[in-house]
């Protein structure tokens, strides 16, 4: 295996996880539409490095509302080395046990940056540099 071939499995890890948002949100035959920007949708970062591996967002649990965050993009940064970077999603399943899903393998000479078109996870997430020295950006919506 090269470490530019981890693409396969990253595919496969986003599928999984993109099938547990879909039994959370109505069945696995739902119909997934990225949501627009609104007046209540901020814009979400956080970079993971060597000096901060991990990151968690949450929202406020007495807020009865339906937080959801959806990923945009995954890249590295300035000062990123030429090694496998590779990044954990850490959330809950539909049977609200915790799961930790590698979902990137980032390398400046063959994937310095992966779109993730909207994908949908609700929170408590953490997101996890399991492997590499970053930095690595990582930017969504907040609904």
């Amino acid at each position: 295996d090269s470490p530019c071939s981890m693409a396969a499995g990253t595919a496969a890890a986003l599928a999984f996880l993109s099938q547990e948002s879909r039994a959370r949100t109505g069945g696995i035959g739902a119909l997934r539409v990225p949501a627009p920007v609104t007046m209540d949708s901020f814009f979400f970062g956080c970079e993971l490095s060597g000096h901060t591996r991990s990151f968690t967002f949450k929202v406020e649990e007495e807020d009865d509302a339906e937080h959801v965050l959806a990923l945009t993009m995954l890249c590295l940064t300035e000062g990123a080395k030429d090694e496998c970077n590779v990044v954990e999603v850490v959330a809950r399943n539909h049977d609200h046990q915790e799961i930790a899903v590698p979902v990137a393998n980032l390398k400046l000479s063959c994937q310095p940056m992966l779109s993730l078109d909207d994908f949908q996870l609700q929170p408590p997430v953490t997101f996890r540099l399991k492997s590499g020295s970053g930095p690595v950006r990582i930017t969504g919506r907040h609904q």
